[in-house]
């Protein structure tokens, strides 16, 4: 299994698939090479790109350098990069969306960034996330009850009771707990964007690279204001909506759609 080290000297394991300009997928809350979206993904786009799916810190089969930093997450993709040859274009999925826009606002060599329904907040059409709540999610893993973390992420996504319930009894909710742990490291990552406040003039402005801001046409409100909101608060963006789609996107939607982006 192929590895990279990252700069605090913590392994990140990475698959590679297919030929062409390098392509890095990066995973939101909860999800791994082993557990998610990005592998079908990264098989249909293989065809056109050499495509990069990770391991974030602290999941599968990666390392779990502590104490947590954004910064450490930034430093594990540009080592990716570096892999890749010293540039890529970069997806990211929810909070993975918001970490590729961290690497290229902090100077990691991606030349194209596509996002799809990085989770910020940036009006009142939704409560915001409690200051406190990355917190109160290491308490919980802290005291031996990931199950109650996984949970409590869930009710603060949106996701219905009868569902979580059901979840419980589901072979993944094993998998879920496992990963439980980095939870915190996505809202700590997500935290200044999920105060309900329009993005601070500039936020984005280092980012100068053709950027690609998707939603769902199924999605929330919040969530439409706020990918309206990024694709504006960048300077090269286009955005998109997905119609019929959630924030569970589907592959074989996406897949037209950053095949073009990144191939124009």
């Amino acid at each position: 299994m192929p590895r990279v080290i990252s700069k605090d000297g913590t392994s990140i394991a990475f698959d590679r698939v297919g030929s062409g300009p390098p392509l890095i997928l990066v995973d939101g809350a909860l999800c791994y090479r082993a557990f998610g979206p990005m592998g079908p993904l990264a098989q249909a786009l293989a065809s056109h790109f050499t495509v990069y799916t990770y391991d974030r810190r602290g999941r599968g089969e990666s390392g779990n350098g502590r104490p947590y930093a954004v910064e450490r997450e930034i430093e594990d993709l540009d080592a990716l990069v570096r892999e890749a040859g010293g540039s890529a274009y970069a997806y990211g999925a929810s909070s993975g969306g918001a970490l590729a826009l961290e690497a290229a606002k902090r100077g990691v060599a991606i030349t194209k960034v596509a996002v799809y329904e990085p989770p910020y907040i940036t009006d009142d059409s939704i409560a915001p996330v409690p200051d406190d709540y990355a917190s109160r999610l290491n308490a919980y893993v802290a005291a031996g009850r990931p199950g109650d973390a996984v949970k409590s992420f869930m009710r603060t996504v949106g996701a219905p009771g009868f569902f979580i319930a059901v979840m419980q009894l589901m072979p993944m909710w094993s998998k879920l707990k496992g990963v439980a742990p980095t939870l915190p490291y996505d809202f700590t990552l997500m935290a200044d964007g999920q105060k309900g406040k329009p993005f601070p003039p500039g936020k984005f402005a280092t980012v100068k690279i053709p950027a690609l801001v998707m939603g769902g046409g199924k999605s929330p409100p919040w969530m439409k204001h706020s990918m309206q909101a990024l694709a504006s608060a960048l300077p090269n963006a286009r955005h998109l909506t997905l119609d019929g789609q959630t924030h569970m996107v589907k592959a074989k939607v996406q897949t037209p759609v950053l095949r073009d982006f990144f191939s124009s």
